[in-house]
């Protein structure tokens, strides 16, 4: 909201590259979601872990688990995909116009984003039953994996990508 009625340059460009970042990974990641759902044969997220009984998601769909994977952390706004907050051309993006409690939420909202696709990936691809211990140390190591993943890759230009 800020971005667009904002009189900022910087909050305007980060705004509409968050916006058109979330519409075109959007499509890969409902295709995916769509073809392990027809795999599946239904919507129920216990059908997954019972499918998975015998070897994970992860094994035999690579392909998909790896786009999947980037997908996420384009979703996700994480470093190799943060276009909306390059700190480099944009200072901070559409964050420019927020602070204190509201700066606070937009973190705290981005790493609740991390935890929830953390959640996806562990119930997708590494045959995640929500009951289970297994379950949440596959969660914490995606989520560590999501920021290995920011803390070890450059950030791609923005030209180069969309």
């Amino acid at each position: 909201g800020a971005g667009w009625s904002s009189n900022s340059k910087y909050s305007l460009l980060g705004s509409l590259r968050a916006v058109a970042q979330t519409i075109s990974y959007e499509v890969s990641l409902a295709l995916i979601l769509l073809s392990f759902i027809m795999l599946v044969g239904g919507f129920n997220l216990s059908l997954f872990s019972l499918y998975q009984r015998d070897c994970w998601f992860l094994f035999l769909t690579m392909p998909l688990s790896l786009i999947w994977f980037a997908s996420c952390l384009a979703e996700t706004n994480r470093t190799p995909f943060d276009f909306a907050e390059g700190e480099s051309e944009l200072v901070s993006g559409f964050n420019t116009e927020y602070s204190s409690g509201g700066f606070a939420l937009i973190f705290l909202a981005e790493y609740a984003s991390i935890l929830f696709m953390s959640m996806l990936v562990a119930l997708l691809f590494l045959g995640g039953n929500l009951v289970s211990v297994s379950f949440y140390m596959k969660l914490a190591f995606v989520a560590f994996c999501f920021i290995w993943v920011r803390g070890t890759l450059p950030r791609f230009r923005y030209d180069k990508l969309m």
